[in-house]
């Protein structure tokens, strides 16, 4: 067991962190493999600990990583915290049917999406940004664009108004006497939103970054019907070279719970990505391109 340990971790060394010393080397692994803390080495992948129930517990860097630091409450840190089902657990859709995995996903985010075919995937990050915002109760910040133009604020919602459609008109009405901020009925918001809003009308809401600035909660997506967005959840940088590597998670069509991607191209450090591709990110289900990559303004 232990001369296969080494053998791996030679590997390892030499495919990702070459003019290394040896002691660097090794301390690195040590703490990519989470071995001082849980004293296990897994079996499918040493980028993988299946007890975590967390993204950040879930998934070590690579060798030569070190995870990104976030200010505690910002919605990077809410990301990377991100609840997870069991290791191997697969993606359930909107009806109860399964989603196999089939090269796409490494981890299921454990978070309900409601019965209805409308948590797809612009849905699912405008669900985790809205989210953030209600959990701290920041409750004004909670506002979304719809493909019509209108903007929807949550604060609205909370009065008990409703959006009413009249031809090319589009306008708030009062319909309840209560406010109203229960979960329940920020989750009616929210379908409201996941019906009238999508990739087209989200792209337009946030604004493009370089890629050498990628960070926890930028966006790739191209806008369009359908279109996709997938979002960064994680990011680690190489310490020595100024690389990043990051996660990305998705919803898609039908409706289904968040998934946490695999890289299809790069088996060894699969899930991460890094962010120093050339023209196109291949992701499992979509492609995109370094144009692609936007962020929320606020």
């Amino acid at each position: 067991m232990k001369t296969s340990l080494y053998l791996l971790l030679a590997l390892v060394s030499f495919m990702e962190a070459c003019g290394q010393d040896i002691s660097t080397r090794q301390q690195t692994e040590a703490d990519s493999l989470n071995m001082n803390k849980t004293g296990k080495v897994y079996k499918d992948t040493f980028l993988i600990n299946p007890d975590g129930m967390t993204i950040r517990t879930r998934f070590f860097p690579p060798p030569g990583y070190k995870r990104s630091e976030n200010d505690n409450n910002s919605f990077a840190e809410y990301l990377v915290q991100l609840p997870l089902k069991p290791h191997n657990s697969v993606v359930q859709l909107y009806d109860g049917n399964i989603k196999y995995d089939n090269g796409v996903y490494d981890a299921v985010v454990d978070l309900a999406i409601g019965k209805k075919d409308l948590h797809q995937c612009a849905d699912a990050i405008m669900r985790l940004r809205a989210e953030y915002f209600w959990n701290i109760k920041q409750y004004d910040k909670i506002h979304f664009t719809l493909t019509s133009g209108f903007r929807a604020d949550y604060s609205e919602w909370m009065q008990g108004k409703r959006v009413v459609f009249n031809g090319n008109s589009t306008k708030w009405i009062q319909t309840e006497n209560a406010l109203s901020n229960d979960y329940e009925d920020f989750w009616h918001y929210l379908e409201f939103i996941f019906s009238y809003a999508g990739t087209y009308s989200l792209s337009k809401e946030l604004i493009k970054v370089g890629i050498d600035s990628l960070k926890v909660g930028d966006i790739f997506i191209e806008g369009g019907f359908p279109g996709h967005a997938v979002i960064v959840v994680d990011v680690a940088t190489n310490e020595k070279n100024g690389k990043k590597v990051f996660l990305l998670a998705q919803s898609f069509m039908p409706a289904q719970e968040i998934q946490i991607l695999k890289n299809p191209n790069d088996s060894i450090i699969s899930p991460w990505y890094s962010s120093d591709f050339e023209e196109y990110l291949y992701t499992p289900e979509w492609t995109f391109t370094k144009a692609d990559l936007k962020r929320f303004n606020d």
